[in-house]
């Protein structure tokens, strides 16, 4: 405990001993070792994306407690190749950055058709593979923000990628065409018995105003993962909410008082707890992106990312671009394990036992409890 309290500092108590009053942890559906009996038992996903989804969970360090902690590597086109892989360019090399992945205890590896494609048969068995169907190449000028299919839903599953993942950029132009494109390919992906990722970003200049940005805002984020589950996400990926109030700074759209008033406080856990509700309550999984590097500052970034995913009731991270491109072999994943107790609920921060461990210079976080 004592080395997640000296790099927090002040903000310790801030992060672990906050009790959320807004939404009660009692209507959350929490992650746990018997998620898909509880949880998805009772839906319409068939057997076979049943067994997917226990696959994502029954792999890596994190293997059977619930949660997930997932590398996501379609930098090279998201963010061109050069700025990802120049600083350390043994990532140019897909298998490297699958081996980045079972090194790190991973539950499973997110990449493009061309990096997973390139050494499939060699690693598709070894690491749960979720195959990106859309990007926003960054080579089209000027940058339109659009997600344009890269691959077919049977070309995933062709090279044994258990889950398909995409990209919505709701509030853009192209929205409502990648939702319609995105919600038959999921449907197919569960045909075929695959699990699926929704990444629910928001993309539009009127969603800054005033020099406030609102896209990380807590009530419009909200709305896009209750978009993201309507299309049968499984998991949705999210950024962590850093304001709230962008429906009422925008003016458009609609809301509700009780919004701000009663569902959420400014605590970025009470905020994030409001994006787990728009996932039914945590029925679909939530699981938050670790966000650019910013150097020195990305392990306390991350471990606070998983502090507030975990206690606002999520079921894990998605660390990409924090992760090994920017320093050779330096990578750390922020992940977070439940003990081997019934206990789920409330835990004081003081039996909260984390262990940071390095394995080829990996940082491996453990809650070595569950709380919320």
């Amino acid at each position: 405990m004592s080395k997640i309290t000296n790099l927090l500092g002040d903000q310790a108590a801030f992060y672990l001993e906050h009790t959320c009053r807004t939404i009660d942890k009692s209507l959350i559906h929490i992650p746990s070792s018997s998620t898909i009996d509880d949880t998805w038992i009772s839906s319409d996903r068939n057997i076979r994306t049943l067994s997917s989804i226990q696959t994502l969970l029954g792999h890596g360090r994190l293997a059977n407690t619930g949660y997930v902690s997932i590398l996501p590597v379609d930098q090279g086109i998201e963010h061109t190749a050069g700025a990802s892989f120049a600083p350390n360019p043994l990532y140019f090399d897909p298998e490297n950055i699958v081996k980045l992945a079972i090194e790190g205890g991973c539950n499973a590896i997110a990449s493009t058709f061309g990096v997973l494609g390139s050494v499939a048969r060699k690693y598709a068995h070894k690491i749960p593979f979720i195959a990106k169907l859309n990007h926003n190449e960054l080579l089209t000028y000027p940058n339109s923000y659009d997600q344009v299919m890269f691959g077919t839903v049977k070309e995933a599953w062709n090279m044994g990628a258990v889950a398909v993942g995409a990209t919505i950029y709701f509030g853009s132009e192209q929205s409502r065409r990648q939702l319609v494109e995105i919600a038959e390919a999921f449907e197919y992906a569960h045909e075929l018995g695959m699990a699926t990722i929704l990444w629910c970003y928001l993309r539009n200049n009127a969603f800054k105003k005033d020099g406030v940005d609102y896209h990380a805002a807590a009530d419009l984020t909200g709305q896009a993962n209750h978009l993201g589950v309507t299309i049968k996400a499984d998991i949705v990926k999210q950024k962590l909410p850093v304001n709230n109030g962008g429906f009422t700074a925008i003016k458009f759209g609609k809301t509700n008082d009780k919004v701000y008033t009663e569902l959420t406080s400014e605590h970025p856990i009470d905020l994030c707890r409001y994006q787990v509700a728009n996932g039914y309550m945590g029925r679909v999984g939530l699981i938050n992106s670790g966000g650019e590097s910013h150097g020195s500052s990305d392990l306390k970034d991350a471990v606070i990312t998983a502090i507030v995913n975990k206690r606002a009731g999520g079921m894990g991270l998605i660390s990409g671009r924090k992760a090994a491109f920017n320093s050779p072999l330096s990578i750390f994943f922020c992940i977070w394990r439940l003990c081997k107790t019934p206990t789920v609920m409330a835990i004081p921060a003081k039996i909260i036992r984390p262990i940071i461990s390095m394995s080829i210079t990996l940082y491996l976080l453990y809650y070595k409890t569950s709380f919320l």
